[in-house]
């Protein structure tokens, strides 16, 4: 791939129709497997979890959930998974899905993202940094089948932009 050529990346919804896509990327990314509940709650945050394509082939997806902060009627924004096929890491794709939900919440106010992240997983751990999420806490034994269990929580606080349309 030249620098500069623009590769059609394209994001579509999550929705009961190609619910499976979703399933199948997990399935090829993560040492997690996901419960109906995961499911239910990506389905649910609308906007918020998105399947990429490159060239028409599904080959990424963000899943988030939404959750109400404790207290009051503020809401914060949870990402579930995050993942691109390896074959496709590198050209943008996790970029654009990360942008795609950070532009959801500066639009709709939500001044709180967060994630856990395996405490092994450098590059993810990179990636999020370059986004301005910094590890606010460290759980031990978060993860029951891997190693290491341990994971960091990232967090990154916005303050909701009034300039943007």
């Amino acid at each position: 791939m030249g620098a500069g050529r623009e590769v059609s990346i394209s994001l579509d919804g999550v929705r009961d129709k190609n619910l499976m896509q979703l399933k199948k990327l997990n399935l090829a990314l993560f040492p997690v497997r996901y419960n109906d509940k995961y499911y239910a709650d990506a389905l649910a945050s609308g906007e918020f979890t998105k399947l990429a394509y490159y060239s028409d082939i599904c080959v990424g997806a963000i899943a988030c959930r939404l959750e109400k902060k404790e207290g009051g009627g503020q809401v914060r924004v949870y990402i579930m998974t995050l993942g691109v096929l390896a074959p496709y890491r590198g050209l943008g794709i996790g970029t654009k899905l990360l942008n795609h939900a950070l532009d959801l919440c500066s639009k709709q106010n939500i001044s709180e993202v967060y994630l856990h992240v395996q405490t092994n997983n450098e590059d993810a751990i990179n990636f999020y940094k370059k986004f301005g999420f910094e590890i606010t806490e460290t759980i031990q034994n978060y993860y029951t089948n891997i190693t290491p269990p341990d994971c960091y929580v990232l967090t990154r606080y916005t303050v909701p932009s009034t300039t943007k349309k």
